[in-house]
């Protein structure tokens, strides 16, 4: 039995996944690094502590298999530099997500709310991008977070030194 990688990123029509692993095969990558971010708004700064998704191996894991994520927990998925073309699906993945796709400098460009657990629709980045966020459904819409607010992280190069 093969088992799809959650996640495909798009990229000049490309796909790129993980190769299908059996079922024995498939485990969680090593704990990836953390790090704490800042979402600005007009109304508020909101902090989270996220994992780090950097490496391809991190990426195709993502969230998959969890049961359960912090209120102020998420992941940030760097794609190295902004691009068209970043997609994300949720094959594997039990708790409904919000993703916000991020450009170059921080700011949102587009947001995906409470997006399907298990669905295997491509939810895709407006435009282009460098990062996606995804933390638990509904935090955007309790948080009042909209495109164009601000991620401070050093990954955007706007965060105090």
């Amino acid at each position: 039995m093969k088992l799809l990688s959650r996640r495909h990123v798009l990229s000049a029509g490309l796909v790129l996944a993980l190769p299908a692993l059996p079922a024995c095969a498939q485990q969680a990558p090593a704990a990836l690094p953390t790090s704490s971010l800042e979402i600005v708004t007009a109304a508020a700064r909101h902090r989270f502590k996220v994992e780090l998704a950097i490496t391809p191996e991190q990426q195709s894991y993502g969230l998959m298999y969890r049961r359960e994520l912090a209120a102020d927990a998420g992941m940030l998925f760097d794609y190295g530099a902004e691009r068209t073309g970043i997609a994300m699906w949720m094959k594997n993945t039990f708790i409904p997500l919000d993703m916000l796709f991020i450009k170059g400098n921080g700011e949102i460009l587009n947001i995906a709310e409470r997006t399907v657990p298990q669905s295997l629709a491509t939810i895709p980045a407006a435009g282009a991008a460098r990062a996606v966020l995804e933390v638990n459904g509904g935090t955007v819409s309790r948080l009042g977070i909209r495109p164009g607010d601000k991620v401070v992280h050093p990954l955007f190069g706007n965060a105090p030194k």
